[in-house]
């Protein structure tokens, strides 16, 4: 198997009684400052969330609101556990376009600032705001020069009554599409910041009748093609920017197939999620196309998880073409623990791509490759997903280890997939794709790079 891995002691005090004021000054200069040292942090790495409106319980925007929660910011990353990234970080691919882990220098940073008392420093110092959206905006509006997306498709109306159990909302919405569009980015949210107290999570399926094998899925019983995953909003993800040249495919007559999941807000809450498409525009269409896949355990048979064990689940998917694989999201609940991605390559290799050791079902993270990073693999390769579900008293989040756990949608049943973009190419775009990898990475050998 081969693994893809990136390239004062203190002296007595009446001795030294008359340097203190000196010592002492120099370690307060020596410590970080929350506007010089820790904003740029938090700006970087966590107002995504923390920002006021926005789904994080406080706001890391200012040092007023940031300083009441130092110690509490301090335990949770240096235990790694904000920002949420749970990628293990000694196996496979390490290079994410969308990487919000914080680095060993910036955790020594943010620790020796609390650890100093948490100054503020020189105002003169602090960077300038983040232009953040509302919290009601469109997050890739103004990259693309926009107010809006192109297309906005909204699910119908939903009413969740305080105290009432979780439900699941299926409505069917046509697109309104009369000609064939590439769409270039995705964006999806619930329609109000109150929506997003009961939203859990909210997938968009896209189904139309496919003009390309590679993206065709089987036909329900009445001969319908059954709808593709489209896009998902959750805590965590809220849309994704395709790499250039590529893009997904939406055809005229095509519908959005929602399931949307909602639980309990504590009050009457209406709402309804919407879906901003960004359409490439037209004579500027991408050359290749990014399909998303469910790979591993992806139906009822799947998934059999007996009391009190930990157990493996395994799931194979070949591509019928060669590609380039864009992401990687592990779908379990809560008794998920891990899940990895593996490329059988033709030749019988086996490479480790991707493994989260660390799941957590609060968090649905789509880990995006780095551009020179995501895998080019040649048609007849086998993607392996393997999930490990923890139905033991060790898992914390599980709500009863001693009953049988099987595939279903309620969050105490359990799921073992992943979600995976993938960009597909003839042979010629393909090997044209690994040259210019090569000469990019500086690597002169035949030998297949991921």
């Amino acid at each position: 198997m081969s693994v893809v891995k990136p390239l004062g002691i203190l002296a007595a005090v009446a001795a030294l009684s008359g340097m203190a004021p000196a010592s002492a000054a120099a370690q307060t200069a020596a410590a970080p400052t929350f506007t010089k040292d820790v904003a740029p942090i938090f700006q970087n790495k966590c107002e995504a969330c923390h920002r006021p409106e926005s789904i994080a319980p406080m706001s890391l925007v200012t040092f007023e609101e940031s300083r009441p929660w130092a110690r509490s910011i301090k335990n949770r990353v240096t235990a790694r556990q904000m920002p949420p990234w749970h990628i293990d970080k000694t196996i496979g691919i390490q290079d994410f376009k969308n990487d919000r882990s914080l680095t060993d220098k910036e955790v020594d940073t943010i620790t020796r600032w609390v650890d100093a008392g948490s100054p503020k420093g020189d105002p003169k110092d602090m960077p300038a705001p983040v232009p953040w959206p509302s919290e009601q905006g469109w997050n890739f509006a103004r990259q693309f020069g926009q107010a809006a997306p192109d297309l906005v498709v909204k699910s119908l109306s939903w009413t969740q009554k305080a105290g009432a159990n979780d439900a699941w909302w299926k409505p069917v919405v046509e697109t309104g599409l009369t000609e064939a569009r590439w769409v270039r980015a995705i964006e999806i949210r619930p329609g109000s910041v109150k929506g997003r107290k009961i939203t859990h999570h909210a997938i968009a399926r896209l189904q139309q009748k496919e003009t390309d094998d590679l993206a065709a899925n089987p036909n329900d019983a009445n001969g319908n093609p059954l709808p593709g995953t489209f896009m998902e909003w959750a805590v965590g993800k809220q849309g994704e920017i395709m790499r250039p040249g590529s893009g997904k495919l939406m055809l005229p007559g095509s519908k959005i197939v929602w399931d949307i999941h909602y639980s309990n807000g504590g009050e009457d809450v209406t709402d309804q999620v919407e879906l901003g498409i960004y359409f490439y525009p037209k004579g500027q269409e991408p050359k290749f196309r990014q399909v998303l896949h469910l790979m591993g355990a992806t139906n009822a048979g799947g998934v059999d998880i007996p009391p009190n064990v930990v157990k493996a689940t395994e799931g194979y998917f070949v591509l019928r073409e060669n590609g380039r694989v864009e992401s990687f999201q592990p779908h379990m609940h809560l008794r998920g623990k891990a899940m990895s991605m593996e490329a059988i390559l033709p030749n019988g290799q086996l490479q480790v791509l991707s493994h989260v050791s660390d799941f957590n079902f609060n968090w649905h993270n789509s880990y995006v490759y780095a551009d020179n990073a995501a895998p080019l693999l040649p048609k007849g390769t086998i993607l392996k997903i393997t999930a490990w579900h923890d139905n033991t008293t060790a898992n914390k989040a599980n709500p009863d280890p001693n009953v049988w756990v099987g595939y279903g949608d309620r969050t105490v049943d359990e799921m073992g997939h992943a979600w995976v973009n993938v960009t597909y190419m003839s042979d010629a775009d393909y090997r044209a794709e690994v040259a210019a990898r090569k000469q990019t990475l500086g690597l002169t050998t035949d030998r297949q790079q991921q």
